[in-house]
């Protein structure tokens, strides 16, 4: 399955936040409490860890890019050989599970 990984609302009030780092490239494979993306705010750094174990298919937005809270970030699926969908066909329900730190 193909899970989005979006602009968490990590702190209140907070409606823009910069991606800092990725730590991992499309095909990477997460296991749960794996840092993803490091994220920053005006006032935080924000740590995003995958939540379930997974493998990045497709980074959105890229280190330095500022995206509003709920803006699509990048793509997931269970494993590496899943047919990936057009960008615009996941649905915005299928969050992938994550913690911020």
């Amino acid at each position: 399955m193909i899970y989005q990984l979006s602009v968490p609302a990590a702190v209140p009030g907070v409606e823009e936040i910069r991606i800092l780092e990725w730590h991992g490239e499309p095909g990477a494979a997460f296991e749960s409490g794996d840092m993803i993306v490091e994220l920053e705010t005006h006032k935080a750094v924000v740590e995003v860890r995958a939540g379930q174990s997974g493998v990045l298919r497709a980074i959105l937005a890229e280190a330095g890019d500022w995206r509003e809270v709920g803006v699509r970030l990048a793509l997931f699926s269970d494993n590496a050989d899943e047919d990936m969908p057009a960008a615009d066909a996941v649905s915005d329900d299928l969050v992938v599970d994550f913690e911020v730190t």
